[in-house]
This record gives structure tokens, C-alpha cells and sequence, in this order.
């Protein structure tokens, strides 16, 4: 089916928008791709170094360009839980990769840090930025000029867009993404946040929290919720980074690691040596980005991709804006209840016909562009597919299921859950703003109360444990921005926000800084732009101020005098605190050089 009249329109649009800067971007990626296998440029000397390590016969193939090479970017750790698993990729994509006819090798690692260890911390300050460094890592690895392909192990909240940044800068290259997998279901998701709200109240000590925590976080994957992490596997499937039905297996399974396999012989088929050229720049162009928007809505994804998608597409000479964002949010509706947008987790959302039956349904209403390319081959329709193990141990895959096996995980198409996704841009005298409101209740959609504000996470709760929040009110946590303090993600606040939401004040949150993937219940104004340290409007808001947000009519506000506002001198406070401590002093040039949040947050592209 063609693509809905609506999606068509935002697109035309982007295309427009985007013709001077992608214009430029594929001159330089077909110029690099003319060339050939990069290796024949290589003087003697760099070759040999290149290979050093390879067998006789792996060298003589090289040497000639005789056979494809295959480029490994891995995020392995062994301390998060995520990461841990891709320490046995490289030997499995060795043996496939030499099984096809091909050599592969581990071009490089990136950092990849986890949100779950540092939030509330001063380590989450480096997050935001953790994505363009790890773009920067890629690269460096990339750099060599040996491959004809890439692989990139990948799973986490800035390790995939970073990853992606660096593909596409890499864009005369194919890409393929092999993901590890969420972790087996634990302690149910909402069990998890009781205890912690129950902790905020002071009604379970810190061994009853740790208990619950680590029941929730107790093995190898993904964590289960549907934050940052599993959006980016939403995404990479949407957006044809995947192979078909690859992001939501769990790690440590058979059919994992033939996906893994599988995706290794595909990479090496699609370089420029095959009949199949499939580079990564040329393969996603913007109706793939408008596919991976309209992924998220229809999922309830995380409000971290408000800039992650913006800076990905940036890095293929697309302008994105929070305006297609929104407009698209109004067209698709919600299909799944993934937590905190309901009770189930991820596996959950796979059991009930996962990604194939997700993308079945979006396709039947023209809400998807099937007309895409993907590493699979062409078109979106491969991806509605179910997936499972062979007898001979390969992946067969089946058409997605006609009904959902679960319609109170994934709705269908003509049963959604709600109408539109969920994730609106805010607009107003304090700036722009986004809002997610999929798991916020309809009465809370709507909220003016006086501000109270906070130049420190840590100052509201404080607050909230001296008793003084038990009001309606908006906490507005200001000099929270990419270059105040790299942008940390505030979930810290979200415990104390629901106590008293649960008590039967109107709360909401404003602020320029992040919250969390899994934030939800609580209506939150986040990614105010221009920010605080610019000396933006949210600045200027003084204590007692009454704030509207308006996440129906799509507006944000100070209900003040407009002569009064303009006249009012900016705040400005002290940040020296956030300069030193944790590796943040290796940062300061990232935080000066920052974007605005609308544009990606990036250090990478000019703003």
C-alpha cells in the first residue's frame, strides 16, 4: 500500500527541507564509494600493518581485495548488563564471516555507559555527550580504511545513536546492527516502581529497594522496561538497520546467535564485491527516519529520540524537526502497552507478535513507507514477519501473526490503544518543549499551578523529603541543558513527582534538561530550548509564577505580564560544581560547543 496522504505531506516536506544538506552528503559518499575496496588505496606498508595478525591465506586475500573484510565496532563490557553478552561476537561473526567466503575483524570498541548506574550521579553528566564520543570512537576505528562493510554491536541509550552517527558517516559503507537482546523477565515492572515510591516515602529501607532493584536487573540484555535501550531496537528494525525480527530475542539463546551469524553473512553480501550494494548513507534516506518516528509514536518510545533521531538523520544530511515529530504524533496511533506506558515488559511485547506484527499493522494503513531499502532487500513488507529456530539451526521466518496473541500488549490497527502517539511539541513564551503523555491520564494533560524552582536535581528532593512540595505546583529545574551541565537525565525526580501526583496534587515538571525513557505517569516539560545558561525565557521565571502546560493545545507558558517578562534580567548561577569530578573537566569543550536540544544536542554538526 502507498504511503497515507498525511505521511507522504510531512515527508515531501523534510525532503525539501533537506535537499541542500543531503545533496552534499551523497556527492561525498558516492565519491568515496567510486573508489572501490578501500584497501587497494593502502601503501604496502599500511597494509601489512593492517593484517599483521592473519593467517597466510587471509593475508594473500587482502592483499588482492580478493574477498570481503568485515569492519567490527563492538560496545563489550562485562560489568553492564547489556554489553556483557557481545564479549563471544567477534568469534561467532569470525566463523560466519569465513564460512561465506569473507574475513572479519574488530575495527574497534566504543564506551558505553549505563544510565541505570549513573543517574542522579555526576557521571550522568557525561551521558548525553557519551553519544557523540562514541560516533567519534567509531570512527576512529573505521578510519583504517580496511573494510567494505561495518557490524555494529549495539544496544544501549547513546551506544546505538552514536553508532548510527558513525554509519552514516561511514555511509559509503553497507551497515548491519546486531543487537544482544533484552534480559529474561524479572520483578514486574510496576512491582518495581511501588517499592520505589514506597523508598521515597520512607516506608521501606534501602535493603527492600536493592531486593527489588535486583530482581528487576538480574541477568544478561537489555533491561526490560521500554526506555531508551529497547526504542533503539525498535528503531534499528523500523528502520531497516536489522535484520527482520532481531531486536527483542533474548541473549544466550540459540536462535540469537544464528540471527548473529545470519546477520554477519548478510553484511558481507551487500559490499560493493556482491550483487546487492547496499551503503548505509544511500539506503537510509528520509522516508527511513520518518518510518523510525513513526515507530516511536506507535510505540510510546522514549523522549530521549527527540534528539537522538535529529542528530542521526543530521549525520545524513536530514533536518529533522520537532515539528514533523509532533504533526506525525497526531497521525499515528498507539499500538502497544509496554511499561511505563503499561503493565507488560519487552518480552511481553515479543510474545504478543513483536516487531513483525507491529509493523503488519502500520503497513495496512499506508503508516509506514514500505518503499524503503533495508539490509534485508527492498521494502518494509520482509519485516512483517515472525521469526523462530530451524531444524538445521538456521532462522526461518513466517508471516506475522493475522491477531495479536496478546491485544492488551499490541493492539491492532483498528483497536488502538489511543488515537495519536503520545509525544507532542510544546510551544509557548518560556520556548520549546517536548511532552510525552501516552501513560499520563487525560485529567493531567492540562496543568497550571505556581512555580517552584530548583537549580538542582538533588534541591527538590530534598525538598520533598522536608515536607515543603505537599502543594499544587511546577517544579521547574532550570540550568539542566547540554551546555549548563551536558544535559543529565533527571528520573531521580520521578519517584517523589508520583508520590505526591498520588496524592492528589497537580504536579508537572519543566525543565531543560532529560528525563528518563521510562518516565511517565507525571506530565514533564522537558528539552526546554533556548536553555537556562543561554539566557532563555526559562530563566527569567521567577518562585510563584504560574505555569501552563498545555500538552492538548501543544502550548507551554508563563502566565505573566509580556512587559514584564521581556524586562526581567536572566538568571545566572553558579555551574563551576559541574566542571570538575568524574572525567566532567575532560568535557568542558563539549558542553561549550553543544547544540541546542531541537537540533540534537550534538557536538558534531553545526548548529
Amino acid at each position: 500500500m502507498a504511503a497515507d496522504a498525511r505521511i507522504s505531506k510531512i515527508t515531501a516536506r523534510i525532503v525539501e527541507r533537506s535537499k541542500p544538506t543531503r545533496e552534499r552528503y551523497l556527492d561525498r559518499l558516492r565519491n568515496a564509494a567510486t573508489r572501490g575496496a578501500q584497501r587497494s588505496v593502502l601503501g604496502c606498508a599500511n597494509l601489512a600493518h593492517g593484517f599483521a595478525i592473519c593467517s597466510p591465506s587471509e593475508k594473500d586475500a587482502l592483499a588482492g581485495d580478493q574477498v570481503p573484510n568485515l569492519g567490527i565496532i563492538t560496545s563489550y563490557n562485562d560489568m553492564l548488563s547489556a554489553h556483557q553478552p557481545f564479549e563471544t561476537y567477534p568469534a561467532i561473526i569470525r566463523q560466519a564471516a569465513a564460512e561465506a567466503g569473507g574475513i572479519a575483524q574488530v575495527a574497534g570498541g566504543v564506551p558505553a555507559m549505563c544510565d541505570g548506574v549513573t543517574q542522579g550521579q555526576p557521571g550522568m553528566e557525561l551521558s548525553l555527550f557519551s553519544r557523540d564520543l562514541i560516533a567519534m570512537s567509531a570512527a576512529v576505528g573505521l578510519s583504517h580504511n580496511m573494510f567494505d562493510a561495518a557490524v555494529f554491536l549495539g544496544v544501549c541509550d547513546k551506544i546505538v545513536p552514536g553508532l548510527v552517527i558513525a554509519a552514516l558517516s561511514f555511509g559509503h559503507l553497507p551497515a548491519v546492527f546486531i543487537p544482544a537482546g533484552p534480559m529474561t523477565s524479572g520483578l514486574p515492572n510496576d512491582e518495581k516502581s511501588r517499592v520505589r515510591q514506597l523508598y521515597a516515602e520512607g516506608k521501606v529501607g534501602r535493603a527492600e529497594l536493592l531486593e527489588a532493584e535486583s530482581k528487576s536487573y538480574h541477568g544478561p540484555g537489555t533491561c526490560t522496561f521500554y526506555g531508551t535501550a529497547n526504542s533503539n531496537q525498535m528503531l534499528m528494525e523500523i528502520m531497516g538497520f536489522h535484520m527482520p525480527g532481531a531486536s527483542f530475542v533474548n541473549p544466550g539463546t540459540p536462535l540469537r546467535e544464528a540471527l548473529t551469524r545470519e546477520a554477519t553473512k548478510r553484511a558481507l553480501a551487500i559490499t560493493a564485491m556482491g550483487n546487492e550494494f547496499t551503503p548505509a548513507g544511500e539506503m537510509i534516506d528520509e522516508r527511513s527516519i520518518v518510518n523510525g518516528v513513526v515507530g516511536l509514536h506507535a510505540t510510546g518510545g522514549s523522549t530521549n529520540h527527540t534528539m537522538h533521531i535529529v542528530a542521526m538523520a543530521r549525520a545524513a544530511g536530514i533536518v529533522l524537526t520537532w515539528q514533523d515529530i509532533s504533526e506525525l504524533s497526531d497521525i499515528i496511533p498507539l499500538l502497544a502497552r509496554v511499561y511505563p506506558n503499561g503493565l507488560a515488559d519487552v518480552n511481553h511485547f515479543h510474545a504478543a507478535g513483536g516487531m513483525g506484527f507491529l509493523i503488519k499493522e502500520l503497513l495496512k494503513k499506508g503508516l509506514l513507507h514500505d518503499d524503503v531499502r533495508t539490509v534485508y532487500g527492498q521494502g518494509l513488507n520482509g519485516y512483517s514477519i515472525d521469526i523462530k529456530l530451524g531444524a538445521d539451526g538456521n532462522v526461518v521466518r513466517e508471516p506475522a501473526p493475522d491477531k495479536s496473541h496478546d491485544p492488551k500488549v499490541l493492539a491492532s490497527i483498528d483497536a488502538p490503544f489511543q488515537s495519536n502517539g503520545g509525544l507532542k511539541m510544546l510551544r509557548g513564551n518560556i520556548g520549546k518543549a517536548v511532552i510525552k503523555i501516552s501513560a499520563v491520564k487525560p485529567e493531567r494533560h492540562i496543568i497550571e499551578a505556581p512555580a517552584v524552582i530548583f537549580h538542582d536535581q538533588l534541591e527538590m528532593q530534598q525538598a520533598f523529603k522536608d515536607g515543603k512540595l505537599n502543594r499544587d505546583f511546577v517544579a521547574v529545574v532550570r540550568f539542566q541543558g547540554p551546555k549548563a551541565n551536558g544535559m543529565p537525565e533527571l528520573h531521580k525526580l520521578t519517584p517523589a513527582l508520583g508520590v505526591l501526583q498520588d496524592r492528589g496534587f497537580r504536579v508537572a515538571l519543566l525543565t531543560d534538561g532529560r528525563m528518563s525513557g521510562a518516565s511517565g505517569k507525571v506530565p514533564a516539560a522537558i528539552h526546554v530550548t533556548p536553555e537556562a545558561v543561554d539566557g532563555g525565557p526559562i530563566a527569567r521565571i521567577r518562585e510563584g509564577d504560574m505555569i501552563r502546560i498545555d500538552a492538548i493545545a501543544g502550548t507551554l507558558e508563563v502566565l505573566v505580564d509580556a512587559a514584564d517578562m521581556a524586562e526581567r534580567e536572566p538568571v545566572v548561577v553558579d555551574l563551576s560544581e559541574n566542571e570538575f569530578g568524574m572525567g566532567r573537566e575532560l568535557f568542558v569543550p563539549f558542553r561549550h560547543a553543544a547544540g541546542p536540544a531541537d537540533q540534537g544536542a550534538s557536538v558534531l554538526f553545526r548548529h
